[in-house]
């Protein structure tokens, strides 16, 4: 999600507003990337998320504020993304938490591994390694402990286009905790899952996972420079019940250098509750 300044990063400074709304939370993104010539982009975000239930719980006292300094590489052969992140820190009124914070990065590395220009056709891969230290309170069957607490994420996935009209997406992602997981029931932390690997969804999650499965189809019509896109997921975790996403948007210039992207995401869990719809807008400008 935070490579979201990249969308038409090639040869000009964007400029990225996002906002996201659920009946669980209210997100909001500013981003701006600016090319240092032809192969090398740098680009910085700031992100706020409004949870309502913790700050009505005391789980958490004030918003969710993180920071990205995402840097990509582009060659002919392969594309390498990295981005750092940082959580800044956020109390409780519950004197069980102690103080959540989070940070880390996510390295992505894309790779062409055919390309036919006549037809119009190319397939890529994608590797992506992420870490996250957090800061937070875990619950087992000892009860509550303050932790400061090491995940990773891997993930492997593969793009396929045809004739430049359709687009499919494919990904799995597995998740390592160093620190141990048997045992663990909750945990208490304010970092985005999505910042670890993004799994077609746009709801917030900071439950532990377990592993995800992702595709996504997209039909492109490159003359009027728009496109549908359909997302899907499965994922299990140690924290919370399995889940699906299902996620449908619309991209589409609004202005030459002024593009749109609105989605919407339904997710529920595999038993049937805990529904959840989320609408995303995203709104691009090139400089």
């Amino acid at each position: 999600m935070f490579f979201s300044a990249f969308a038409a990063w090639a040869e000009s400074v964007n400029a990225t507003a996002v906002y996201v709304y659920s009946s669980d939370h209210n997100q909001a993104r500013a981003a701006a990337a600016l090319p240092l010539g032809t192969e090398v982009v740098v680009g910085i975000e700031g992100r706020w998320v409004e949870d309502k239930l913790s700050l009505q719980e005391g789980g958490l006292k004030d918003p969710v504020y993180s920071v990205y300094l995402p840097l990509r590489l582009d060659l002919e052969m392969f594309k390498f993304n990295l981005t750092p992140f940082y959580y800044f820190k956020n109390k409780s009124d519950n004197a069980l938490y102690q103080d959540a914070s989070a940070y880390g990065a996510r390295a992505q590395l894309l790779m062409n591994l055919r390309s036919d220009d006549l037809e119009e056709r190319y397939t890529r891969a994608f590797i992506d390694v992420a870490y996250a230290r957090q800061k937070g309170t875990l619950f087992d069957q000892d009860g509550a402990s303050n932790q400061n607490y090491t995940q990773m994420a891997y993930s492997l996935g593969l793009w396929q286009n045809f004739y430049n009209a359709f687009s499919f997406q494919v990904s799995g992602t597995a998740y390592q905790y160093p620190d141990g997981i048997t045992g663990v029931e909750q945990w208490r932390g304010v970092l985005d899952q999505n910042d670890l690997a993004f799994v077609q969804s746009y709801d917030v999650n900071r439950e532990l996972g377990k592993y995800t499965l992702a595709a996504r189809i997209t039909r492109m019509w490159p003359e009027n420079r728009s496109t549908l896109y359909i997302g899907y997921h499965y994922a299990e975790f140690y924290t919370a019940q399995p889940q699906h996403s299902v996620l449908l948007g619309n991209s589409f210039y609004v202005l030459p250098q002024a593009r749109i992207d609105a989605a919407y995401n339904h997710l529920r869990n595999t038993d049937g509750k805990n529904k959840r719809d989320v609408f995303y807008i995203n709104l691009n400008v090139a400089f």
